[in-house]
């Protein structure tokens, strides 16, 4: 990963590849927020702006020659679009021109940042949207006669950036929990955009031991095909049938000394959906490899918890299987028991999340946690509702909120809704308990409205993150196209905030 240190210099006098410095909006054109910059460049700056295709406006990345008065070869300017009311900018404002700048350093050794970083929290913004940004995801690429590898660059390889925090002993604690969180993403991108050929199962749960093995206080229990036949694990095994390639769940459980609460973290480990007998239109089935985005999300989490040293004991319940329609699939029509003994009619093969999440579901309550949180890329109904860059959630009402509030804190798009009872009556089905599909409306709600019927009375939210887990479209601020480890920094801010109510309770 790109490594971040912290200058007090006067960033026109670091030599670097790259000086990077942010421009806002304003009533009558643009504005350079850089303190130490020269003046007369500053002005020359605005005053050219027009010409040079300078607005100011947010995820706008332009590239100057430095000139003589930098040391800097190249002057990167990234906009932060207009003030606060308070004068201001926000922390994800901040994040996102860092994480926009970054993405245009790819391939370059080192740059100077000289953004707003006056206060921990400007800092920490600004260190993690860059780490954010300095990604790639070069695995499959092959180097060809000899030349460099074909594709995205490597990121940056050092960034220096400039505050005058750089004795604080919480300013050097920000940087180094937004190096935690970055990595984290990472590893989920890293996972998503892995070939589905490569991410089977039993090669995700290798991957997961291997990613907890020198965490400490980290331990990893994986339960195959055959012990999830015996025990009862009828969504797992079900789901899995049609693939040669068998189901796993996989408890990645880290417990601190002391723990203040205990949270389950249960995620969707479809390693690729086709959908099953109910199979998928072949036009884009290629994402489908991204359908185990929930249960990377909760691996990494897990262990950014362990990393941070937080007092939350969290267990997390991957719930992996890959949905094919082989000869031995699971057909529509057929009755299924879910760990613990509730039935499910499977009315559509395609709604195989919910069946695997059941039974991680149904194992997290049955274990004893405080509150039991739950993501997946469920159900096209969250892109219908909410678009490819807002995430939903619903569930209890204060956990739901508590999720909601932690979004907002690390910048992460979410929006609470709610679980409708009447849409229970159409996941009533003729022959069993449940049927794992109601009528069309409303389908994201239903979804839910399913996973609510196996928690009980345990606190619970559910997080569907079908949209923003994937991006098959342009980057943007900080967003890479692919996998982009979306939950990750939620789930953490989360637990986070569980810690400390828990510890000012005492």
């Amino acid at each position: 990963m790109t490594e971040v240190t912290l200058s007090s210099k006067n960033p026109t006098s670091v030599r670097a590849d790259v000086l990077v410095v942010a421009t806002a909006q304003t009533s009558d054109g643009v504005a350079v927020v850089a303190d130490q910059l020269p003046a007369d460049l500053a002005t020359e700056l605005e005053t050219l702006a027009p010409q040079l295709g300078i607005s100011g406006a947010r995820d706008e990345v332009r590239k100057l020659p430095a000139g003589p008065r930098l040391k800097a070869d190249v002057l990167v300017l990234t906009g932060l679009g207009e003030r606060g009311q308070d004068g201001t900018f926000a922390p994800e404002t901040l994040r996102r021109a860092a994480g926009a700048a970054a993405r245009e350093l790819a391939g370059l050794d080192s740059a100077v940042v000289a953004l707003p970083a006056s206060d921990e929290d400007e800092l920490a913004a600004v260190v993690e949207g860059a780490l954010l940004g300095a990604y790639a995801y070069n695995r499959y690429r092959s180097a060809k006669n000899g030349d460099a590898t074909k594709g995205p660059k490597a990121p940056v390889a050092a960034l220096e950036v400039v505050t005058p925090l750089t004795k604080s002993a919480r300013a050097k604690a920000a940087v180094d929990r937004a190096a935690v969180i970055a990595g984290a993403v990472h590893g989920v991108r890293d996972l998503v955009n892995t070939a589905p050929n490569d991410l089977f199962p039993a090669a995700f749960a290798d991957l997961a031991k291997a990613a907890a093995k020198d965490v400490k206080g980290v331990k990893v229990t994986v339960l195959d095909e055959k012990q999830l036949a015996s025990g009862g694990y009828g969504g797992l095994t079900a789901v899995g049938q049609g693939s040669v390639r068998g189901p796993r769940l996989v408890k990645v459980a880290y417990t601190p000394s002391k723990p203040v609460s205990k949270i389950a973290l249960v995620g969707k480990g479809i390693t690729f959906d086709t959908g099953g007998i109910s199979i998928k239109p072949a036009a884009g089935m290629d994402a489908m490899k991204s359908d185990m985005a929930g249960a990377a999300a909760v691996l990494h989490t897990v262990l950014a918890a362990a990393r941070l040293g937080l007092p939350v004991a969290v267990t997390g319940y991957l719930c992996i299987a890959e949905n094919m329609p082989g000869g031995n699939a699971q057909r529509p029509g057929d009755v299924i028991t879910i760990y613990g003994g509730k039935t499910v009619e499977v009315l559509n093969t395609d709604a195989e999340g919910r069946l695997v999440m059941a039974d991680g579901l149904v194992a997290a309550v049955e274990d004893g946690h405080d509150v039991v949180l739950d993501i997946a890329t469920l159900t096209g109904a969250q892109m219908v509702a909410l678009g490819n860059r807002v995430s939903a959630v619903m569930g209890t009402e204060d956990v739901r909120d508590a999720v909601k509030a932690a979004a907002d804190a690390t910048g992460e798009l979410f929006w609470p809704m709610p679980l409708p009872e009447e849409l229970a009556a159409g996941l009533k089905s003729k022959v069993a308990d449940i049927a794992n599909v109601g009528e069309r409306w409303g389908g994201m709600l239903a979804a839910g409205v399913f996973l609510r019927s196996f928690v009980g009375s345990t606190p619970w939210a559910h997080l569907d993150v079908a949209g923003p887990a994937y991006n098959e479209k342009g980057a943007h601020g900080y967003t890479p196209q692919g996998g982009t480890g979306v939950g990750v920094r939620t789930m953490l801010g989360f637990l986070e905030a569980k810690a400390t109510a828990a510890t000012a309770a005492k």
